[in-house]
């Protein structure tokens, strides 16, 4: 198995991860050039993530070749970073059982490679990726990918990276096995989040037509600039874009254009599409800030320092001189029980079920407004003779 470094993965200038930007708003390829790549402490923590799966995932696949030593030794290593946390352990667990399941639940014995690294140029020029993990089986291809951040659940339906993903498996691995169907799947532990979407063969290929057709505009540096919430999210020009804020203002003078009620046939446009304005006004300030630290006068704004705050320089040698001062530790310390989510995580959830499981009481949710592709059931506060009337028994 050739080794990954999660660190150094290798990302094209039309990356699967970037897809859901760059098919839907071509123009950004070139409004992003120049802007340098940044990494956040929570991609980070997503790497650390992947490479502890992947070590378990080679032990549960060789466990010979890559035996308990090792993978205590591997694993013991990583600990070491700063962005380790405990919790990391059992969510990682839960992508490598999902992984353990699905290759029980055939017949007989899948092939299943991880960390894969596939080439999908025949599409997109330059376009590869890395898989989480392959399996398959029969005529069926399946494609896991673990999600590691906890925003947002994550929906592997007509998810743009990982049919490119599929697109680069299936071109691997197509004259070995007679491909009929595609699962992509998505593994979101932190949400407690699993999605899969199947496709069969022709529909993956009209995709791959789909993606080379954007891709080739993207490339091409006449792209066209098209805005959207899920296009800005990521991208690197998002606080530079005039396109973005055209599309933003432009609601706005819409929405003045007629000063009386919205009407409820335009409630789904004006959210879907204003969904991206306190969004853009935040990126908008942090561009500014960055002008104004840098020195460069930014007419109307200016950058001061904010509100001070205190902290220890040693909190033990602090906490320890106030209690041989005569401080009571009462005074200093709260007794603070665990919450009930970290109680389970620390108890197990078998334990923890068995123990205090019957003392557990679930409460309605608050009402929140999401788009109708949500996959959650429609409420409403209309009574009806269902909600009235219960059942005999």
């Amino acid at each position: 198995m050739v080794e990954i470094n999660h660190k150094e993965r290798a990302h094209a200038k039309l990356s699967a991860s970037g897809a859901s930007r760059w098919a839907t708003c071509p123009g950004s390829v070139q409004m992003e050039d120049g802007i340098p790549d940044s990494e956040s402490v929570y991609a980070k923590e997503g790497t650390l993530a992947h490479e502890l799966s992947e070590l378990k995932l080679k032990h549960y696949l060789d466990p010979k070749g890559f035996g308990k030593r090792k993978l205590n030794a591997a694993v013991k290593k990583l600990k070491e970073n700063e962005l380790y946390q405990t919790e990391m352990d059992s969510y990682t667990d839960s992508y490598v059982d999902f992984i353990k399941e699905k290759a029980l639940s055939y017949s007989s014995q899948p092939y299943i490679e991880i960390e894969k690294r596939v080439d999908f140029s025949k599409w997109v020029t330059g376009g590869f990726g890395t898989c989480d993990c392959i399996i398959i089986h029969g005529n069926t291809l399946s494609i896991v990918d673990l999600k590691y951040g906890k925003g947002v659940p994550v929906s592997a339906e007509q998810n743009e990276q990982l049919i490119l993903y599929a697109l680069g498996a299936y071109e691997a691995f197509s004259l070995i096995y007679q491909i009929e169907h595609v699962e992509m799947n998505i593994v979101q532990p932190r949400l407690n989040n699993i999605s899969s979407w199947t496709a069969d063969l022709t529909e993956l290929l009209l995709w791959g037509d789909y993606f080379k057709f954007q891709a080739e505009k993207a490339l091409s540096g006449d792209g066209e600039l098209v805005p959207s919430a899920k296009a800005c999210k990521f991208c690197k020009a998002r606080d530079i874009c005039t396109a973005r804020a055209e599309n933003n203002l432009t609601l706005e003078k819409e929405i003045h254009l007629n000063p009386n009620e919205i009407p409820k046939d335009k409630l789904y446009e004006y959210i879907s599409r204003g969904e991206d304005i306190a969004k853009w006004v935040n990126d908008l300030k942090a561009y500014a800030l960055n002008l104004c630290l840098a020195g460069e006068d930014v007419k109307g704004l200016k950058a001061v320092a904010g509100r001070t705050s205190r902290s220890w320089s040693n909190q033990d040698e602090a906490l320890k001189k106030l209690i041989d001062g005569g401080i009571d530790e009462a005074i200093i310390y709260d007794k603070v029980p665990l919450t009930l989510a970290k109680l389970e995580k620390a108890l197990g959830k078998e334990q923890f079920t068995t123990l205090v499981g019957d003392m557990v009481v679930t409460s309605e949710g608050k009402p929140t407004l999401v788009f109708e592709n949500d996959k959650r059931p429609s409420i409403t506060n209309t009574v009806n003779a269902n909600s009235i009337f219960k059942p005999l028994n």
